[in-house]
Formats: C-alpha cells, sequence, structure tokens
C-alpha cells in the first residue's frame, strides 16, 4: 500500500484565494438529465468548505469519452452545472469557451464566485497531458485541489500535469479524495478479523494484481461472477459455454499464494444459468458446482448464497468490489442483492468499490448501512494493488 504523504484540505491557506479543484461528475445522463447525482453530492463538503473560503472556485471535471478535441453536446456538463446549482441553492456558471485562454480572467467576467468548465475531454491536451493545456488550466489560480479520486490514476493534464505548476503549499487533495484513502488505509492496515474480500466481475486477468496484493491481508475470499468459473474449471469443474481465462497459471499463481498464506478461496457450489448469455433468457437453477454442457453460468445459486452469507456474518472487516452475475438484468441479479443484504446485516467495517457493486447496494437500498462506498472503481483497484495513484505522486513531489 502507497505510503504517499499529501496535503490535505485543511493545510492549504484559501483565505481570499483564486482555487482551481478536479472533481469527478462523471456521471450517468438520459434526456438531458443526469440520473445519479452520487458523485455530484459527493464532491459537496469539499465545494462548500473551499467557497465558504475562497474568493473564486473554478471546478473541472470530464464526463464520458467524447472524441478528444471535439466538443460534443451528448457529453456537455450543462445538466451538471443544473444539478449542481439545485443541490447547492445557488448559481453555477457553466464556462463553454476557455479554449487555450486565461480561465481565471474569463471566469472574472461572469462576475461569479462558483464556475464548472465545460468537459476537459472536449480538449485533446487533456488526455495528452500537454504542458500547453495544463497551463491553460492554471494560469491565474493559486492554489490546486483535486477531489476526483476516481480519476487519480490517470496521467490526464488536470490530474498530474497541473500540480506541478503550482507552489508546495498551494497543492492537495479535497475532503473525498482524503475520505476515500483514509478507508481504503483502514481496511488494509487496521482490518478487524476475520477479514473477507468479496471478488466479482468478468476476468481473473483484470483484477490478478488485487487478488495478489489482498492475499497478504485477508482471511477470506469469496469468487463470483464470471472469473469464477475460470477457478472452477482449473479445479476439474464442467462450466459448460462459461467464458474463462485462457492464462490458466493465473489462477494457479492465487491459488499457491492463497495457500501459503493459508487464506480461505470460496468458490460457487451451485448456479443460476441460461441457454444464452441474454436477459430474456430463461434461468436454469443448477444444484451442483459443475454446469451442463449447453449452459452458461450468470449468477451463483441459493446454496452459495447461504454459504457465502454466513461467512459475511462472521466477519470483522469485508471489502466488496465486483458483483456476482450479470446483475444489470433481473433474472441474474439475486446473488449480488444477496451479498449486498449480508453485508449490510453483517457487523462488520463493510466497504464496497466498483460501479456495479455500489450500483447494486443503491438499487437494495442499503446505501446507508455501509462504512464506505467508493466512488471511483478503477483508482481503487489500482490503490488496492498496493501501486502508487500517479496524481497523488504528482502532488506529493511537493512535499
Amino acid at each position: 500500500m502507497s505510503t504517499i504523504s499529501v496535503r490535505p484540505l485543511s493545510e492549504l491557506d484559501l483565505h481570499d484565494r483564486k482555487v482551481f479543484m478536479r472533481v469527478d461528475f462523471n456521471v450517468p445522463l438520459r434526456g438531458g438529465q443526469v440520473v445519479d447525482d452520487s458523485r455530484v453530492v459527493a464532491a459537496l463538503p469539499s465545494i462548500k468548505y473551499v467557497l465558504a473560503r475562497a474568493k473564486l472556485l473554478v471546478l473541472a471535471s470530464h464526463l464520458g469519452r467524447p472524441q478528444a478535441g471535439k466538443p460534443d453536446a451528448a457529453f456537455s456538463l450543462e445538466p451538471v452545472a443544473t444539478c449542481l446549482a439545485r443541490l447547492l441553492q445557488r448559481e453555477v456558471v457553466l464556462l463553454r469557451d476557455y479554449g487555450m485562454t486565461n480561465v481565471v480572467a474569463l471566469a472574472q467576467q461572469t462576475g461569479g464566485t462558483l464556475l464548472l468548465l465545460e468537459n476537459l475531454r472536449f480538449h485533446a491536451g487533456e488526455k495528452q497531458n500537454t504542458t500547453d493545456f495544463a497551463k491553460c488550466l492554471a494560469t491565474g489560480f493559486d492554489v490546486y485541489v483535486n477531489d476526483a479520486f476516481g480519476t487519480l490514476h490517470r496521467k490526464h493534464a488536470s490530474v498530474v500535469g497541473m500540480p506541478a505548476l503550482f507552489p508546495p503549499e498551494a497543492c492537495g487533495i479535497g475532503l473525498l479524495v482524503g475520505a476515500e484513502l483514509a478507508a481504503l488505509d483502514k481496511v488494509m492496515h487496521a482490518a478487524h478479523r476475520p477479514f473477507v474480500f468479496i471478488i466479482g466481475g468478468a476476468k481473473v486477468s483484470d483484477k490478478i494484481a488485487v487478488i495478489l496484493n489482498m492475499l497478504k491481508y485477508c482471511h477470506y475470499v469469496l469468487i463470483g461472477g464470471g472469473m469464477a468459473y475460470s477457478f472452477l474449471r482449473q479445479q476439474g469443474h464442467n462450466v459448460g459455454k462459461s467464458k474463462v481465462d485462457t492464462r490458466q497459471e493465473l489462477i494457479t499463481a492465487i491459488l499457491h499464494h492463497a495457500a501459503e498464506r493459508r487464506v480461505n478461496i470460496l468458490l460457487p457450489q451451485d448456479h443460476i444459468a441460461a441457454g444464452e448469455f441474454s436477459e430474456l433468457a430463461t434461468p436454469v437453477q443448477i444444484d451442483s458446482s459443475d454446469l451442463p454442457d449447453d449452459l452458461i453460468g450468470l449468477d451463483i445459486g441459493p446454496r452459495t448464497r447461504a454459504h457465502y452469507s454466513a461467512v459475511i456474518a462472521r466477519a470483522g472487516t469485508i471489502l466488496w468490489n465486483g458483483p456476482m452475475g450479470v446483475c444489470e438484468w433481473q433474472n441474474f441479479a439475486r446473488g449480488t442483492h444477496a451479498i449486498a443484504t449480508a453485508c449490510h446485516a453483517s457487523q462488520a467495517t463493510s466497504i464496497v468499490g466498483g460501479g456495479d457493486s455500489v450500483a447494486a447496494v443503491k438499487a437494495c437500498g442499503l446505501a446507508d448501512g455501509f462504512a464506505h462506498l467508493s466512488t471511483g472503481g478503477g483508482a481503487s483497484l489500482k490503490y488496492l494493488e498496493g501501486e502508487p495513484l500517479v496524481g497523488l505522486q504528482a502532488l506529493s513531489s511537493h512535499i
């Protein structure tokens, strides 16, 4: 785990200053409306903290994956500006045409004290991390704050290019980033026993580094999702038409390290399957670890749900990343929802990371019962791999 030291918001001199804050407003939109405002709400404490002290606050974020260098109305942050204004009950000015000009000068022309830049990814220099674009963003500001945990693993201009353009004492992290790091560090270094790590998702190869690193800390690993079939296949079970990771050496490495550290790895004992990978497919319950040749495993079965829930009930600490099945399809979501319910009912400190897992918790109406719901799936995974996040490295270079 990283031991990088960065300045918290409370240590920055914000009085009467012009502040640039990188936030993560990469939220889902539908029909020109914000569908889920969780990331906007998560940024509010830092925004309010800065507004109470600073002369000017300019927020910047990306949204989606527009073609770099080309504005696209489908990815405009205008709905987010509207959402933020409603939440704060104050005007939020959307600055569209900042281009390669002085952002502070343009901001002052509006007469507002809170502005939001249009989608950073409308400019090719953001993802390319060009010095020119970083200077465009930084010119005229006194303080740089990064409160976008979900972007800290990205080598983008607003994340790693800008900090170098500010004095050491004028760079730091926001309250959200601080809370994210504190939650992840607590579960790694001060976890109550037993520590249960729940991992799901499609491919072992996507999460091999995380799993191997977590084996240093946890006592149980509960595996679900598509990756479970790679483990079952390696242990000689029939997995039907389920996709498996061709790099079986990854499975061997995980099992070897788990055995060395006496970590219990649990795999599905039964399944909810179907004849095809389709939302409309008829679910079939299979009361065995083995699947028939003509079926695909799409969720964990009731016996596995009960077994996993029993382990979770005894946990002292829980870290969950990844669904147990194709949870966006109602017929194959029961396993993921059962895990969410079990974690919520547990007396353990429970932390959830990853978009699908967090979405499942919210869908069950259980969000308030967890110690922490991470806003950054990719960044969380990178941090749990034990690798430093480049955004933190950029800030720590001043310390």
